[in-house]
């Protein structure tokens, strides 16, 4: 039977027509099938101008999950880093020992605080300002997603491997998968889609739409990672297929799809989300999201994806009604792809 994803599809289209994004590319997954496609604008504002192929969206925080979860995962696996290893042991001037890898790559590390002036500091004051926050209450026992986890992560990978983070994720991902026009760096902006139009900055394009990213530039693993849809789907199936194509380790891939919270019952594995499947079988997808209109779902189990890429934030932010119909979305897909899985 042909895989079509007309429910989801249809949904991705309403999206547009009611003005919640201005486009979407979008791609499912099935094995070595994959029906992709895209629909609506890429930019509103100066003037609209319709989605083309093979541009590339800010991803943002999926970098987190593109990037560097397995920089970091591949680490571990190779005995130069540990899950239990100190934060302390890596960036020296860290006050708070008892924060380990597992709390980073979970969001259970209760790093909190505010920095004054955060976005018009230099990439060094943010850096050193960033090394001052506390640990609050929620450490070791709630999960509270914070980009300053996966910096911390991008940061111990530097001290390790002696090179930016950004350029650590090229090397151990991006280049062995073949994610050949995903960058850090795009070279032509106007293949770019573009992102808020912001009062300080204009209409964001071509460049980091997070703040922090932004700021640090190469030494941020949270955001700043530019993809197309191709590459994203070349991603998942390298993922879904496992064995030496897979950027993470076997040993960790068979563990993604498990709760890997200290206490075991947060919904979070080791940089993704949980998901139920929506499905009388007792099994997990994982999935991801990015702050500017994207969003990851993988089923381990049944060898299922979907990629969706729109920019939600073109164009002002922070178009809070976005997330309710997103994740309406994706429960469209859990349900439609139950009905379709091998």
């Amino acid at each position: 039977m042909s895989k079509t994803y007309q429910q989801t599809i249809a949904a991705i289209h309403e999206l547009v027509d009611e003005g919640t994004v201005p486009g979407a590319s979008y791609a499912f997954i099935d094995g070595q099938q994959v029906v992709a496609g895209r629909y609506g604008a890429e930019s509103l504002v100066p003037g609209y101008e319709p989605l083309r192929a093979g541009q590339l969206y800010d991803v943002a925080s999926l970098t987190k999950v593109v990037g560097t979860t397995n920089v970091i995962l591949q680490l571990v696996a190779a005995g130069q880093l540990a899950l239990t290893d100190s934060v302390s042991k890596y960036l020296a001037k860290w006050r708070y020992p008892q924060v380990t890898v597992r709390h980073l790559l979970t969001h259970t590390s209760g790093i909190t605080g505010y920095i004054p002036h955060r976005d018009k500091l230099s990439a060094a004051e943010l850096h050193d300002a960033l090394l001052t926050l506390h640990v609050g209450e929620n450490f070791n026992v709630k999960m509270v997603y914070s980009d300053i986890n996966f910096i911390f992560l991008g940061w111990i990978a530097e001290a390790i491997l002696g090179a930016p983070i950004q350029t650590l994720i090229a090397q151990h991902v991006l280049t062995p998968l073949g994610m050949q026009d995903s960058t850090f760096t795009p070279l032509d902006a106007q293949n770019c889609v573009p992102t808020e139009v912001s009062a300080t900055r204009g209409v964001i394009r071509g460049v980091a739409h997070d703040p922090k990213a932004f700021v640090l530039q190469r030494h941020c693993g949270s955001a700043g990672l530019f993809a197309t849809s191709d590459d994203l789907v070349r991603f998942e199936q390298a993922m879904l297929t496992g064995g030496e194509s897979a950027p993470m380790p076997a040993s960790f891939l068979s563990e993604l799809s498990q709760d890997q919270t200290p206490l075991r019952h947060q919904w979070r594995s080791f940089g993704w989300a949980l998901l139920p499947t929506k499905v009388p079988t007792t099994h997990n997808c994982i999935w991801h999201s990015g702050y500017t209109g994207t969003a990851l779902v993988l089923d381990l189990t049944t060898h299922q994806g979907l990629v969706f890429l729109s920019n939600r934030v073109h164009p002002k932010a922070p178009n809070i009604r976005f997330l309710e119909r997103r994740n309406a979305l994706i429960n469209t897909y859990l349900a439609e792809k139950a009905t379709q899985a091998n």
